[in-house]
């Protein structure tokens, strides 16, 4: 009897290594996530940063050098066209005189002086001679009538009184003439801060005014300064015009087309704004990346739908330009998809097995890719495999 129960305690012993081996040798299921392929709706979309600008912005430059006055203009500010005052300028100051320039122009001045001395005199002179012709001539004219004198005579007495009055407007002409260089070297003799009093200078100011209306965008030039000419000053626009500018990889370009649907995120709001592309400029350019390194980016400008409230001039955005879309399409998570012998594969659970399916793929976005041919609507997918799912490996599905 006790050997018996000696072989059963041994048999269930034994039983019991196997069942252990059994166990620690079989094939472990490997926890999965999964998706179902369907048909729906696909979108693809490129998405990019842009910037909100004003669609016309004018840029107020000074025309002449001068001196800036301080701008009373704050960013804002709203502007009515050809009624606000942008900038006042006025006359630059006269430049600083060195010794010899200053004693050449002392001496000019006193040389225009006598000069004037010398006209006055010289027309004191042709005055006396005019009246004297005068009244020559008015004793001819008596005596003429009553056939005393001859026509000659009286004749030369009219010529005479006439080259002396012309005498008289040749000596006043000659008079303003020195006065006038007289003027001129005593303006060059002005130095800085005594060219012209207050009252002068406030007078004879270049006023420079708003080109459209709308609100200032930014001030240039605030502070009191010389300004040459085409230096910027302010920047004005209609801030309910806006537009965004969107700059694309080369590669890209070619697949926005003018009139392509966009949506606008990141803006500030809650909404999704709605904007058209107007048009792809015709040249690139090379910008530098975050990476460093060059690219060739293309402007894309687009238009809004409609200007929200808050948005505004300069502003950060996100676009999603639709380049291609369809109604019903079979698709795969990109999560789920990998390559295999060059190919695009995905495992496919079939009865708690994944079973690895080379598929080819379509349009594809950061989300999902069409599926050309390899699966079918219904069939379920493993999600971001990892390294220990094989072809067969035994799989289940995470809760």
């Amino acid at each position: 009897m006790n050997i018996w129960i000696k072989r059963l305690g041994l048999g269930i012993v034994l039983i019991a290594i196997g069942a252990g081996f059994y166990l620690a040798m079989r094939a472990q299921s490997i926890g999965v996530e999964t998706a179902v392929i369907e048909n729906a709706p696909m979108t693809v979309t490129i998405e990019e940063e842009g910037i909100v600008r004003v669609r016309d912005v004018y840029t107020v430059s000074s025309p002449i050098a001068g001196h800036l006055d301080r701008s009373k203009l704050e960013e804002g500010e709203t502007v009515i066209a050809n009624e606000t005052v942008i900038a006042s300028i006025h006359p630059l100051d006269p430049p600083f005189l060195d010794e010899r320039t200053l004693t050449e122009l002392r001496a000019m001045t006193e040389a225009a002086r006598s000069a004037i001395a010398l006209a006055q005199v010289e027309r004191t002179r042709a005055q006396l001679a005019f009246e004297l012709a005068l009244s020559e001539y008015q004793r001819a004219s008596k005596l003429a009538k009553t056939n005393v004198i001859s026509d000659s005579a009286l004749e030369k007495a009219y010529s005479e009184m006439t080259l002396n009055e012309a005498q008289v407007k040749s000596s006043d002409a000659t008079i303003r003439l020195r006065e006038a260089e007289l003027a001129s070297a005593l303006a060059k003799l002005q130095q800085p801060g005594t060219a012209l009093s207050p009252e002068d200078n406030n007078a004879c100011c270049f006023k420079l005014f708003s080109p459209v209306d709308g609100v200032v965008l930014k001030v240039l030039a605030r502070s009191e300064q010389a300004v040459s000419p085409g230096m910027n000053i302010a920047e004005v626009g209609d801030p309910r015009q806006l537009e965004v500018v969107v700059d694309l990889l080369s590669s890209d370009a070619p697949k926005v087309l003018p009139g392509s649907t966009v949506k606008i995120t990141n803006w500030g709001g809650d909404e999704t704004l709605q904007a058209v592309v107007r048009r792809i400029d015709p040249s690139a350019f090379t910008k530098i990346s975050s990476l460093g390194i060059e690219e060739q980016r293309v402007n894309a400008i687009l238009d809004l739908a409609s200007v929200p409230e808050g948005l505004g001039h300069g502003y950060q955005v996100l676009a999603e330009i639709e380049i291609w879309s369809a109604d019903n399409v079979l698709k795969v998570p990109i999560g789920a998809l990998f390559r295999s012998k060059g190919k695009w594969a995905v495992f496919v659970v079939v009865e708690d097995r994944a079973m690895l399916r080379q598929i080819q793929l379509g349009k594809m976005n950061n989300a999902e890719a069409q599926v050309i041919s390899g699966l079918e609507a219904g069939q379920r997918v493993v999600v971001y495999p990892n390294d220990l799912i094989d072809d067969g490996t035994l799989v289940v599905e995470r809760q």
